[in-house]
Order: C-alpha cells, then sequence, then structure tokens
C-alpha cells in the first residue's frame, strides 16, 4: 500500500484503489494532499460480479477523499492491458471493516 510520501512516485501513473465502501476505481493519479485527499484523471470504476464480466463504468476527472480509501496500489498497465475484463468473473467487493 502507498501512503504520504509515497504516492509521489506513482503521480501521472495508473494506480487501482480500493474504497472503504467496496469500489475498485483506476485512474491515473494526478495529485494528492496530506490528508490523501487524490485526484484522478481517466479514471473508471469496476464493477465485478459472478454472472457477467467486469463493467467499467467511465468517471472521468474524479477526487477521492483520503478517510474512504482503503488501499492504493500500482498498476502494471502492461499486464492490465492484457486481462480479458469481459471474461473475468468475481464476487463484488465487500465494504472494508475496521
Amino acid at each position: 500500500m502507498l501512503g504520504g510520501p509515497g504516492l509521489e512516485s506513482v503521480v501521472d501513473q495508473y494506480i487501482s484503489v480500493i474504497t472503504n465502501d467496496g469500489r475498485n476505481i483506476v485512474g491515473v493519479l494526478k495529485g494528492f494532499d496530506q490528508a490523501t485527499n487524490i485526484i484522478l484523471d481517466e479514471s473508471h470504476e469496476r464493477v465485478y460480479s459472478t454472472k457477467e464480466g467486469v463493467q467499467q463504468l467511465v468517471l472521468g476527472l474524479y477526487i477521492i477523499r483520503g478517510d474512504n480509501i482503503s488501499v492504493i496500489g500500482e498498476l502494471d498497465e502492461e499486464l492490465d492491458a492484457s486481462l480479458n475484463l469481459s471474461e473475468l468473473r468475481a464476487h463484488p467487493l465487500k465494504p472494508v471493516i475496521h
């Protein structure tokens, strides 16, 4: 997990964010502040289902409050591009309980 100063190394790179309410949002990190509020560009939410492939909902420029972030991770763009999300089946993420 990245946080605070560790985020500087991934500015302008694709990251994956898991929020406390169980959402998975992928986008280009454009900025952040001391409270780990982040700004993503070219973002989309990945919605998982056991019945159909992963839906990608376009969000565009998106701000996520730091207190709603559970995990931030770097995204391997080459590996991610090789995934066939339309064939991927998974249970939706559950909310994170601290």
